[in-house]
């Protein structure tokens, strides 16, 4: 029996899980402590972002009444700007054999093999490749690669790392690269290819950490070093998923637990790579659960202080081996959102900034929440397949134009920043084009055409 039967009950779509939302504190003694600026505690969380658990379900005035808290909390640490930065995806290949039920951006890697059909719809670039993607957006004013990629089995960290793999060793994952059409080449490859081309380079999440240090003896801390030397700048804390190894087993059996997730990440720290965290929530954890991973991102801030910025992502389903099963029917509605985003803000007093996220939730829904406690919006993503892939009808590209607009018209100033957000730039809503400065080769021209001759625009918008 696999995780996902043994974890459930009769009622489909319900699982034991030993962690319940369930507290001994009170709503008002909890919203009392957030507006008071005490650290919350763990009951403190459940009772906020439930809206008591006295109550079934949301109660709409105790739900504005956290909002507000946060919204304030947000003005008092950050002020009125909000934030973005000028980005790119580059993901370098689809192909994984974790087995995430939550996830359709992969494809199995046995298809990807040479004597293998070539009808499926996966990718694999070489750094050649890569180089080229990234240097062209450069060229364009991108700021930041982002790069998060699937595991795919010929990927080593270095040359010596893939010599040691043993292909007949199945611990180790491992096939040699001239067994695919597509040699990935290594991790070091990749990153040095991408940051020649100029750009900050953020990559290498812990679940890829751990896949560049399986089966030799080095550790985290050696993997991010040797890729900080290859031109890694940044880290973004994504494979986080939901950080209770209960729910873990449920929705990524195969992908590492909450302890190793928190150690690659201490030695990304250690190496001197500031980092980004994320949870990934609506699907099977519960209230409780998200308030746990919240504690563990505070607990990592506490020691490390290198993480700039949280970003809640709500599970897109439409696509997803969980919805296809039957397993949940929906994501989080969007008090939920709302709720999450709010708690977040309130939760975790050391991480300044929130993010919310326009391929996530649309235009709307994305303003309303920085009024919910976040502060950030994400970037341009010149291309974006992740969310697509799963069912994302959000779009893939945000000009800078965009972002003056539709910041001003909440009454917030927009502002482009750089990755690590040392590096900003307020925008002037009433300038006659907008486009990134910060880049190194950005001088204001926009990424793409704002219009064609024919009215029509130059490239899709995100609500095209």
């Amino acid at each position: 029996m696999g995780a996902l039967e043994s974890n459930m009950s009769d009622a489909a779509g319900e699982f034991d899980f030993d962690v319940v939302p369930e507290t001994d504190q009170s709503f008002e003694n909890a919203l009392a402590n957030a507006r008071d600026g005490r650290r919350l505690s763990v009951a403190d969380g459940i009772e906020l972002i439930t809206t008591g658990t006295d109550t079934e379900g949301i109660d709409p005035r105790r739900k504005e009444l956290v909002l507000e808290a946060a919204d304030r909390r947000r003005a008092e640490v950050v002020g009125e700007e909000v934030t973005f930065v000028a980005n790119v995806n580059n993901n370098v290949t689809t192909a994984c054999n974790t087995g995430c039920l939550f996830c359709n951006f992969k494809d199995t890697a046995h298809n990807f093999e040479a004597d293998e059909p070539d009808d499926h719809a996966g990718f694999t670039k070489t750094p050649e490749e890569s180089h080229e993607v990234v240097k062209d957006a450069v060229e364009r004013g991108v700021y930041e690669v982002t790069s998060v990629s699937g595991l795919h089995p010929a990927f080593g960290l270095n040359d010596d790392h893939r010599e040691a793999l043993d292909p007949e060793n199945p611990e180790h994952n491992y096939k040699p690269p001239e067994r695919y059409t597509t040699d990935p080449h290594t991790y070091v490859e990749q990153i040095a290819a991408m940051s020649d081309a100029g750009a900050h380079v953020h990559s290498m999440t812990p679940e890829e950490a751990h896949h560049a240090q399986r089966g030799v003896e080095w550790d985290y801390r050696h993997v991010y070093s040797e890729l900080a030397d290859a031109g890694l700048d940044t880290v973004p804390g994504t494979a986080a998923e939901i950080l209770v190894d209960e729910v873990r087993e449920v929705i990524c059996p195969g992908k590492i637990d909450t302890g190793e997730w928190v150690a690659a990440m201490e030695a990304a720290a250690d190496v001197g790579l500031p980092m980004t965290s994320t949870m990934m929530y609506g699907h099977v954890e519960n209230e409780a659960h998200r308030v746990r991973h919240l504690d563990v991102i505070r607990d990592l801030q506490d020691r490390t202080g290198n993480i700039t910025e949280f970003v809640p992502l709500s599970f897109v389903h439409q696509e997803t081996p969980l919805y296809d099963r039957g397993v949940v029917e929906t994501g989080a509605s969007d008090a939920e959102d709302e709720l999450l985003v709010a708690v977040a803000r309130l939760y975790l007093d050391n991480v300044e900034h929130i993010q919310s996220s326009w391929v996530k939730f649309g235009n709307a829904k994305g303003l309303k929440l920085l009024n919910c406690g976040a502060d950030d919006f994400m970037g341009t993503i010149l291309s974006e397949e992740i969310t697509k892939r799963a069912g994302g009808q959000h779009g893939e590209f945000r000009s800078v134009a965009d972002y003056a607009d539709m910041i001003s018209a909440i009454g917030r100033t927009p502002v482009e920043r750089s990755t690590d957000y040392t590096e900003r730039r307020i925008l002037d809503p009433d300038a006659d084009k907008h486009g990134p400065k910060l880049g190194p080769q950005a001088d204001g021209t926009p990424l793409v055409p704002d219009r064609d001759a024919d009215g029509s625009r130059g490239a899709a918008s995100a609500d095209d």
